[in-house]
């Protein structure tokens, strides 16, 4: 902890955009229950908007996949190694990792051997895969924070104290999202079929799907010429990536959309989605959107991780569900004649859309449980007294 008059210090480090976003949620919380707390570490604007000072942005970790890190290696382990050097020498009051286990995980190790509390906020997915993660994360974490109710007796039975605080994002949500104010904001008809396009957030992620979006989006144009596409993109970056796509596709425009950010709105307005696996399959799901699920890796990645899975899917929809509810086509089944297909069958069918929005709906229900003050209120007793 800072010596003197300094505030409390609270390190925190987000590995990537969805992580940014629930990094704002719970220092927001923790700072009305704790105002005289500063916070440093990794984030993104969301995060630097909610007073953390961001000494790395988190674009510089937003890496998926053993080939990917790879090829960022050098850059992540010495932005580790500095985080470490400087919270090793000044210890914080607390460190909290927001999600990025294979970065935070070896950091809350060696922060815990200076005796600095640690919380890991977003399980990481021993449900799926990898279950040896566990030894790990009981020398590493001194409390988990877990997004949904199935994880607890998991940490239960392994010894590490865990709180189940419900899923941020659907206290943030809508409760009753509205179709007709989203597709008023976009200016977008309120009879025609839409389809929210979402390649993720990643530079690799595009670099993957927006060939394969594109040309999906072109088969069922051709099939469904009154189909209108929105695409959120979360950045310059991702934009510029998806244009070039856009680009190498040559055929006749499309009826597509793109936009900066709004993917809320995007889902909200849509009659169905095409989802890259992530985050976004929840939010998603949480505003009622039906959706089909997707996505493409490097080979080699994909070789190392498949076989290291638990259960049949993963999308976080089919796993609250503990059932396939939602399409999942991923590596060599994501072509663009089985996405398209599968959308339009999708998009034909209403009455599997009600019942899809009748079981998110059940799912938004379960996690709605203002889950950043949840939280904070774990946290705050870690902290020392105010003074």
């Amino acid at each position: 902890m800072a010596s003197g008059t300094r505030a409390p210090a609270v390190a925190i480090v987000a590995g990537e955009h969805s992580g940014d976003l629930l990094g704002a949620l719970l220092v927001g919380a923790l700072s009305k229950l704790r105002p005289d707390v500063r916070f440093e570490g990794v984030g993104g604007p969301r995060m630097h908007a909610a007073g953390v000072e961001c000494l790395y942005p988190v674009e510089r970790l937003a890496v998926r996949g053993y080939v990917e890190v790879l090829r960022h290696y050098f850059d992540i382990v010495g932005i580790r190694r500095k985080l470490r050097a400087r919270w090793s020498a000044e210890p914080p009051a607390l460190f909290i990792g927001v999600d990025a286990p294979d970065f935070n995980l070896a950091l809350e190790r060696d922060l815990r051997r200076h005796d600095v509390p640690t919380v890991h906020f977003v399980s990481p997915s021993i449900w799926a895969w990898r279950p040896e993660r566990m030894r790990k994360i009981r020398a590493a974490v001194s409390h988990m924070l877990a997004l949904f109710p199935f994880e607890t007796p998991l940490y239960e039975a392994a010894g590490v104290p865990v709180t189940f605080v419900g899923h941020p994002l659907a206290d943030m949500l809508p409760a009753v999202p509205d179709r007709e104010l989203a597709r008023e904001q976009l200016r977008l008809p309120s009879e025609r079929p839409v389809v929210a396009l979402l390649p993720g957030s990643r530079e690799s992620e595009l670099v993957q799907l927006a060939d394969l979006y594109v040309a999906t989006a072109r088969l069922m144009a051709q099939r469904r010429p009154e189909v209108m596409f929105l695409v959120p993109l979360v950045n310059r970056l991702t934009r510029e990536l998806f244009e070039a796509a856009l680009a190498r596709d040559r055929g006749e425009p499309l009826n597509l959309q793109l936009l900066f950010g709004h993917a809320h709105n995007a889902m909200m307005a849509a009659n169905v989605a095409l989802v890259a696996s992530g985050t976004a399959t929840l939010e998603a799901a949480l505003l009622g959107c039906p959706m089909v699920i997707t996505y493409r890796m490097p080979s080699l990645t994909y070789r190392i991780m498949w076989p290291k899975r638990r259960l049949p899917y993963v999308g976080l929809p089919n796993v609250l569900a503990g059932e396939f509810i939602v399409p999942e086509l991923l590596q060599a089944d994501a072509t663009p004649d089985n996405l398209a297909q599968a959308l339009l069958n999708l998009l034909g069918d209403s009455l599997v859309q009600r019942r899809l929005r009748a079981r998110f709906a059940a799912m938004r229900t379960s996690l709605r449980r203002d889950a950043a003050m949840n939280a904070a209120r774990v946290l705050a007793p870690m902290l020392p007294a105010a003074p």
